[in-house]
């Protein structure tokens, strides 16, 4: 059976003279004609193809075959049927007006399409909706098959963005096709509580980097794709890459450890104690109720420079001991080892050198894994001998102190073995200092610690929350690792051109299974956490006092004070003594009709109602007594503040009261300065 073929990159329907104008290469062809034997292709004006004739069609049903000149490029292809009493012209305008995907559709190589969406006749006659979602499948496919074909880029955009115009048209049918909100697989939104809780936690980690003489910077959320190219081993899979964006491969960071020596390289330092709080991000199967997420926060601590040996080291893991005793996460351990002790441990076991970083990336799996499934893996999956294998789990299952380190010392194997000798010679010099910071019996030297990162050569550690019961929980609350690092003394080397390398020993914060399980620990005590630090409300208690709480709450935002004010005119006080209790704002100040006339603010403690009424004697002058020498008794002045007075011999003085109570004096002509309270 012949076929009328159409071969083309787009057509439209001229306005003036109601023929089909279609562009095929770099000309444009034009059809006309009301069908039958007189129909020709004919070339636009300019044009250099030559016209070809058009096959008739006879009564049995026949299709006529229509051909483009000789040089045009082909493209897309169409395949139309005639129908009774239409004109051949009206067939193609019909045809045209379907677009690239009914092209597709209707080509032989659209077989397989066809098949998958039904044709899109057949989903015209299941209804507009159908027709709708198979031409966006067909779309799709055409999309599919320019990118297949490496076809020209600019035409791949347009049907791309002809793709996502469908796609919009589709999804914006109300009732039909419902858009689903939601945050991307391994990723999650906080909550104001959840922020309160994070900041805490931020604070003391700060606090504690600060407390260690740490400066802080910042680097790029991603990284040229040659940076963090190699510098992971088997985790380099999980490394985000962008889309190349004007000629530039990219990648979002997977730590913050390799854009620090980055860093180092580029601006040529050798000496620094940094710590760097940001997000990275690894595109691993997450676990989101354990902590573990594909976009999250890690808290990095690091010292770089040539310094005698394990002094920096001792010091990041005292680091570490004591953040997690200070956020009081309960039992935990950190483990140490050495890569030259673990590279020793296996020369001397046998494995071949090529085999030892994925070796050594399945002795890591053991604090997850028995080992019985580890040597399987070794020796089935990475083919190491299962004598290597037995030899290693002699080895991996030790774990201990200074004792341990003795004796390995005293080893007829691992004594044999440089590495593995020098590693186990500054183990035993870390373990000294580690006595002297008193931290010891949370240490322990553990042979199976490997962690997989290829930057590492010399100490490791990791911090594990040991398995525990809560009293609030039925449930053991545990998350594993929540720290680690190492010494990177190679890393800094592989970014400088002249190979020059900087010593660097470094932790990392495992921030988010800290979140993880402070998070668990709230929810189950049903403790009310404060989202706000506001100090103190500014409410009134009758009608159109609106001005009288806009001019005292500027004077406590002048004064460094805490404070907060209803959007309302005229709010109710049982309305705005509510908002404090559930707000936890521990204090109200009142503005009142009387108040004003006795040109005092009365104060009220949220949690018992109570108010305090304004003294004698508080002031003299421009001098403010000391509040001591009034106490109200039974109630300590970090809890009940004084009622204040409206003085007109010192107009700083209501200020300066409140601004005690809340630990800011007065300092030098009216200023004040923000202490910390008691």
């Amino acid at each position: 059976m012949d076929v009328m073929q159409l071969q083309q990159d787009g057509a439209e329907l001229c306005s003036a003279c109601g023929v089909i104008c279609g562009a095929v290469g770099a000309g444009r062809l034009r059809i006309q004609g009301a069908g039958g034997n007189g129909s020709h292709l004919q070339p636009a004006e300019g044009c250099s193809s030559q016209p070809q004739p058009v096959g008739s069609t006879d009564s049995a049903g026949h299709w006529g075959r229509l051909r483009p000149g000789s040089g045009v490029r082909e493209r897309c292809v169409l395949y139309i049927k005639p129908e009774p009493n239409r004109s051949r012209s009206r067939v193609v305008l019909g045809a045209l007006r379907r677009g690239p995907a009914a092209m597709a559709m209707r080509g032989p190589g659209g077989a397989a399409l066809r098949r998958r969406s039904g044709g899109l006749a057949a989903a015209r006659r299941r209804g507009p909706a159908m027709a709708e979602d198979a031409a966006v499948r067909a779309q799709a496919e055409v999309v599919r098959r320019l990118k297949h074909d490496k076809a020209d880029p600019d035409e791949i955009a347009k049907e791309v963005a002809k793709l996502l115009e469908m796609k919009a048209q589709l999804g914006g049918d109300e009732g039909k096709h419902k858009f689903v909100l939601k945050t991307p697989k391994g990723t999650r939104d906080y909550s104001p509580k959840q922020m309160a809780i994070r900041e805490r936690v931020f604070n003391a980690i700060i606090s504690c980097f600060k407390r260690h003489g740490a400066e802080v910077i910042d680097t790029p959320v991603f990284e040229l794709k040659e940076t963090l190219t190699g510098k992971y081993g088997e985790d380099s899979k999980l490394i985000y890459d962008l889309k190349d964006q004007g000629g530039e491969l990219l990648s979002l960071r997977y730590d913050l450890t390799v854009p620090f020596a980055r860093y180092l390289a580029m601006n040529k330092i050798t000496n620094i104690k940094r710590y760097h709080i940001a997000k990275v991000y690894r595109r691993d199967n997450p676990a989101m109720t354990r902590g573990r997420y594909r976009e999250f926060y890690q808290c990095d601590f690091d010292i770089a420079g040539q310094f005698d040996p394990m002094i920096p080291d001792a010091e990041c893991l005292k680091i570490v001991h004591e953040i997690l005793s200070d956020l009081q996460l309960g039992d935990f351990l950190v483990k140490v080892n050495d890569r030259r002790i673990l590279d020793g441990m296996f020369a001397v076991c046998g494995v071949p050198d090529s085999k030892f970083r994925t070796i050594c990336s399945s002795v890591d799996k053991l604090d997850k894994v028995p080992w019985e499934e580890v040597r399987s893996e070794m020796v089935g999956e990475k083919g190491l001998s299962p004598e290597a294998a037995d030899h290693i789990g002699e080895y991996v299952q030790l774990h201990g102190g200074l004792e341990l380190i003795e004796q390995l010392l005293q080893d007829p194997k691992l004594s044999q073995n440089k590495l593995a000798k020098e590693g186990l010679g500054d183990m035993k010099l870390l373990f000294e200092y580690l006595t002297l910071f008193g931290i010891t019996g949370k240490i322990s030297f553990d042979l199976s610690l490997a962690r997989g990162l290829d930057y590492y050569t010399g100490v490791i550690f990791e911090a594990v929350l040991l398995q525990q019961e809560n009293e609030h929980v039925e449930e053991p609350v545990s998350v594993g690792s929540v720290a680690g690092g190492g010494r990177y003394d190679g890393l800094v080397g592989m970014f400088d051109p002249k190979g020059r390398k900087v010593p660097c020993v470094g932790v990392s914060i495992g921030i988010e299974r800290i979140f993880s399980i402070l998070e668990q620990r709230v929810e189950a005590s049903e403790e009310k956490i404060r989202t706000t630090e506001t100090q103190v409300l500014v409410a009134s208690a009758q009608k159109k006092l609106l001005e009288e709480r806009l001019k005292l709450i500027a004077e406590l935002w002048d004064a460094g004070i805490k404070a907060e004010v209803l959007y309302k005119k005229n709010p109710k006080l049982l309305n705005q003594l509510q908002y404090c209790e559930d707000t936890g704002i521990p204090l109200v100040a009142i503005v009142g009709e009387q108040e004003l006339k006795d040109g005092v603010v009365k104060l009220r403690v949220v949690a018992t109602r109570e108010e305090v009424r304004p003294r004698a004697g508080w002031c003299e002058g421009d001098q403010l007594l000391d509040p001591s020498s009034h106490p109200i008794p039974g109630q300590p002045w970090s809890l009940i503040v004084p009622a204040l007075q409206w003085c007109p011999q010192a107009v700083h003085c209501k200020v300066a009261l409140l601004a005690h109570i809340f630990s800011v004096v007065p300092k030098g002509t009216g200023r004040l300065e923000v202490r910390a309270g008691d």
